[in-house]
């Protein structure tokens, strides 16, 4: 009965919204957000948008594509070039687990499909994992949280 209620206090377009962003799997929610749009073409030059379509909750660091304008023309050409590279890059963007800013500021460290780990903080309401700012928290979808971050994070 609240969730009933709760559900009518939202305007209509809200509840649409969320629930196909429930529906929709972390490729097709992180494709809406307008500034993601070189994450998302790199995924599929790396072959893995099955990886991040599939039923597994993941927590995905989305560089926005000024962070990625912001890479030096020769890191660019590397990752274009080099599949390998590429996906050992993008992987380490990649959680696996649903976490929130929430989540990650109590956790601390993160470990990414890369087999790297993350450091997550946060100070006046700000967060960041190894120095990379979520600048768009806790964007939910079916399969997963996307953290819309400013900055190409490298593996080590």
């Amino acid at each position: 009965m609240a969730l009933m209620v709760l559900g009518m206090a939202l305007p209509a377009g809200a509840q649409v919204g969320s629930q196909q962003a429930l529906s929709n799997n972390i490729l097709q929610v992180a494709n809406d957000q307008g500034d993601l749009k070189t994450f998302t073409g790199l995924v599929d030059q790396a072959g893995l948008r099955n990886v991040l379509s599939a039923r597994e909750e993941y927590t995905v660091f989305a560089p926005t594509d000024d962070a990625f304008k912001r890479l030096r023309a020769d890191q660019m050409d590397a990752l274009t070039k080099n599949k390998t590279l590429l996906q050992k890059v993008l992987r380490y963007h990649v959680v696996k687990g649903r976490y929130t800013t929430a989540d990650m500021a109590k956790m601390g460290t993160l470990q990414t499909l890369e087999g790297g780990n993350l450091k997550a903080t946060s100070s006046d309401h700000t967060f960041a994992v190894n120095n990379a700012h979520i600048v768009k928290p806790d964007i939910s979808a079916g399969n997963g949280v996307i953290q819309v971050i400013d900055t190409v994070m490298m593996p080590k």
